[in-house]
């Protein structure tokens, strides 16, 4: 007897779809590259924005800025670090390190074109100053991204030793009868 080309009965799935935000940070490229873009102009701003009269900025403004940045650029890697196991970090960090500076690099030579990037050899920065931009860039986002993964992963692996031996009925408490 041959099979029937279709069964008799079918089976139903259901999809489980992810929502939009949670689908970006499963990507090391997406969430780079839109860091990197804000990033870049967030720092266009603030320079621009935040300088006195004669160009100088504050102590107190630069350092409130560029803390604000700092916590942005690791937060947005904390929160695609988080869908994925210690283990695959290494290659997660350098991927998404990689995308947030292609995503400066593409912001700034916007901004550029725009006449609008603060920061170049002297004065706003020209199609010259790019490369250099783009070095220091890569350099400083490595470095800090290489550093933060690291004291993050040692974070989560100190919690996690500590859960593992208080044992597993305090991760999951009974509840207490009246």
């Amino acid at each position: 007897m041959k099979a029937p080309l279709f069964p008799r009965e079918t089976t139903h799935w259901q999809t489980l779809e992810l929502p939009a935000w949670r689908t970006l940070t499963l990507s090391a490229l997406e969430m780079g590259a839109l860091t990197g873009l804000l990033a870049r102009a967030f720092r266009a701003l603030a320079l621009t924005h935040g300088a006195a009269a004669d160009g100088s900025v504050g102590w107190g403004y630069l350092a409130l800025t560029l803390g604000a940045g700092a916590l942005w650029l690791c937060g947005m890697l904390t929160l695609h670090l988080a869908n994925f196991p210690v283990r695959r970090w290494p290659a997660r960090v350098l991927a998404f390190a990689l995308a947030e500076v292609a995503g400066e690099v593409l912001a700034s030579a916007l901004l550029i074109a725009l006449g609008r990037e603060p920061l170049g050899t002297s004065g706003r920065a020209h199609w010259h100053d790019l490369p250099s931009l783009a070095l220091t860039t890569l350099v400083l986002r490595a470095v800090t991204f290489a550093v933060f993964a690291a004291l993050l992963a040692a974070v989560v692996q100190l919690v996690r030793v500590t859960l593992a031996r208080r044992g597993p009925h305090h991760l999951h408490p009974t509840p207490r009868e009246p």
